[in-house]
């Protein structure tokens, strides 16, 4: 009886293995292709489970996150020929498999190696372009931004698509560290100076201006001044004259009391005086009136 199940017992187990070897897994945070022999068969292969030829069928994933690469201490030449030491990293995923495949043979080392070279020749030439002091007092994104469009353009013949690219640190040589930052010193002192003289004298031109026009505006006042003030005296005068024109004995009368108070009305005065003369008039006459 035994001897008669053999046959079914090899059959399932056939069955069992084709199958198991057939199938293969793809996880989410991967996508696959399905090679013969090294050539690439059919389209790649997304999360989830796949059939393949077993024995016959290779199958090679690829990690479809965003991978992140350092590249530390690299140098570069300033258009001065100074010499810059640049800490960057890079974010990069894969986008056409078929093609990252065919450049990198899926090594991801490789494939970063490539990248790296591309990103460095667009840094080199965006250093090449500036000098020292404009690299050093320029933002970090005014920096990679230049070199950024031509690497994504550069590394599309990789297969994988630039995320990002930022610089961590950029350092100068220890032997030109110090001369050169004396030199920036020195520059940014001499650029203070003027920027201050330039601001002294603008404010002596405007304290000046404000002078002109105060004196101007003070003149105008008092030139409106003395003529409202000559008009209202004039207008005065006529106004008296007219008044006074009507009584001139009275208006005389008026005037001298004035001048008795302006003159004896203090408290103390003494006066030694012959009472004669025109002053007197009104004194001497006021008995009689």
């Amino acid at each position: 009886m035994f001897g008669r199940a053999t046959p079914y017992v090899v059959a399932f187990g056939i069955a069992a293995l084709f199958g198991l070897t057939s199938l293969f897994q793809v996880k989410e945070t991967q996508v696959a292709i399905r090679t013969q022999f090294g050539e690439i068969q059919g389209p790649q292969y997304g999360p989830g489970l796949h059939l393949k030829w077993p024995f016959v069928d290779d199958i090679v994933k690829f990690e479809r996150r965003i991978v992140t690469q350092n590249y530390q201490g690299e140098t570069f030449l300033t258009s001065e020929n100074k010499g810059l030491i640049v800490d960057f990293y890079v974010k990069w995923r894969i986008k056409d498999v078929g093609h990252y495949y065919r450049t990198s043979g899926g090594v991801e080392d490789v494939a970063g190696s490539r990248l790296g070279e591309i990103v460095k020749d667009g840094i080199k030439s965006v250093v090449a372009k500036r000098t020292l002091q404009e690299i050093v007092v320029a933002e970090r994104t005014a920096f990679t931004g230049d070199m950024f469009g031509r690497a994504s353009e550069a590394v599309k013949e990789l297969g994988i698509e630039l995320v990002d690219v930022r610089v961590q640190r950029i350092d100068l040589p220890d032997e030109v560290s110090g001369s050169v930052y004396q030199r920036m010193q020195e520059s940014f002192r001499a650029l203070g100076n003027r920027l201050r003289a330039e601001g002294s004298a603008e404010a002596e031109r405007i304290r000046a201006e404000a002078d002109r026009k105060r004196t101007e505006i003070l003149a105008t006042a008092q030139r409106d001044a003395q003529r409202v003030r000559g008009e209202g005296d004039a207008a005065a005068g006529r106004i008296y004259s007219a008044a006074y024109g009507k009584s001139p004995e009275f208006y005389g009368f008026y005037r001298s009391l004035q001048a008795y108070r302006n003159s004896l009305g203090k408290e103390g005065d003494v006066w030694v005086v012959q009472p004669e003369g025109e002053f007197f008039k009104y004194l001497n006459s006021s008995g009689k009136r």
